[in-house]
């Protein structure tokens, strides 16, 4: 089964990325997923479950302890026709 997360970790701070943000970036680009997408509102990734289930929870856990107050996320199952 393959997922695509689409997240994103607030405060915001639209002068300087705050330190959760790039802690969360940082997962999700070491998590070896087959497409990443990283931007200022919003990120998504996509690959196989084990990996992007992994990656949600060091997601979760390093943004938190970073100094995130919310993070928002959505997981959903990409049939092989969408992309």
């Amino acid at each position: 089964m393959r997922l695509r997360v689409e997240f994103t970790t607030e405060p915001f701070d639209l002068d300087e990325a705050p330190a959760h943000a790039l802690v969360a970036r940082e997962v999700i680009e070491a998590a070896e997923l087959d497409e990443v997408d990283v931007g200022p509102f919003g990120n998504t990734a996509e690959g196989g479950a084990e990996r992007v289930l992994a990656a949600v929870d060091a997601l979760l856990r390093r943004a938190l302890e970073a100094g995130a107050t919310r993070v928002s996320l959505q997981v959903n199952v990409v049939g092989e026709g969408e992309r």
